[in-house]
């Protein structure tokens, strides 16, 4: 063969190529926006977008923890809210933290937390352990009546009545049990628990396990992800909670933290033992306000990070399915 005809035949089959390459480009559905690489001013909008995000998250909180630890001099130099701090003092925490009535208000919510916090969850992974199981007695009509209080509630007078009734009102229990129980909660648990693979409870069972072992050793240990959030919920909830206090007790002295933050900055009134120092000028009411604010937010703050991990694997139970 000449090398005329081979380089004739390789021109053609590299036309051929480049119009196979052709064809296939413009055949090829295009690909969707998010999948595209991401371009160098989109990633700088998102670096600006997130920054004013933080920034407008973090400096509301840095004013109100600058101006609790500032002197009653810098909070009326500044005409009120300190945003650059100056003469720092702890004068406001250590007044109240003293013994008066905030240091008891920060021990009853603490405690209210952590009884309301461990009571909710084991009603909850009872519940919800005892509904993810298909063979259990009565699991489909407990299940439906625990949807139906979603949608249908007593409302407040019959509650308030209830609880009166029961003789809880003015005790701790008024703070706990009305709102022991979530049902979007327990839903979320069983939802978890029904994941779990029915031959690794079977086996335990063969083995000799009873109910309790099995959601002790296996069930529970498989569900940390969605339990720690879970129990991030509850405790947030009960540490956040003013209502049930404000309604079912009448005694100053057992009110929890937030209902003592309420009476400090909506209603202006001193909490008690703190009075006369306000009235002296020994304490600014502006660095006192912003102190409990600060005590309030601070047990969150410090306990999110430790469930963080868990927190996005707890978020997504149930949202992907195959």
């Amino acid at each position: 063969m000449s090398a005329t005809g081979t380089a004739t035949k390789d021109t053609a089959r590299s036309g051929t190529r480049r119009a196979a390459a052709k064809r296939s480009h413009w055949s090829a559905p295009p690909r969707p926006v998010w999948e595209e690489a991401p371009t160098r001013p989109g990633l700088a909008g998102k670096g600006i977008v997130l920054a004013a995000a933080c920034l407008a998250i973090l400096f509301p909180l840095w004013i109100v923890v600058v101006t609790s630890v500032s002197s009653r001099e810098t909070i009326e130099a500044a005409g009120g809210l300190v945003i650059v701090p100056k003469d720092l003092t702890l004068v406001a925490y250590r007044e109240l933290l003293s013994g008066g009535q905030v240091q008891r208000a920060a021990l009853v919510s603490l405690g209210v937390t952590l009884v309301g916090t461990v009571f909710s969850m084991v009603v909850s992974i009872g519940c919800a352990f005892g509904l993810s199981r298909p063979g259990s007695v009565g699991h489909r009509w407990i299940l439906m009546t625990l949807l139906a209080t979603m949608f249908f509630g007593a409302g407040l007078i019959p509650t308030y009545l209830l609880v009166q009734a029961l003789g809880l009102t003015d005790t701790y229990l008024a703070l706990i049990l009305p709102s022991a129980v979530s049902v979007f909660n327990i839903l979320v648990l069983r939802s978890f628990f029904m994941n779990i693979s029915p031959e690794l409870l079977d086996s335990a069972r063969i083995d000799g396990a009873g109910d309790l072992r099995i959601l002790w050793r296996i069930v529970m240990p498989l569900s940390r992800a969605v339990i720690a959030v879970i129990a991030l919920f509850y405790a947030v909830g009960y540490w956040s909670a003013w209502f049930n206090a404000s309604i079912y007790l009448t005694d100053q002295s057992m009110m929890p933290l937030q209902n003592v933050m309420i009476q400090l900055v909506q209603k202006q009134e001193p909490p008690t033992g703190l009075g006369q120092q306000i009235k002296t000028g020994a304490l600014s009411p502006l660095a006192v306000q912003m102190a409990v604010m600060v005590m309030a937010l601070l047990p969150v703050a410090v306990a999110s990070p430790f469930v963080q991990k868990h927190f996005r694997k707890g978020m997504l139970t149930g949202a992907v399915k195959g």
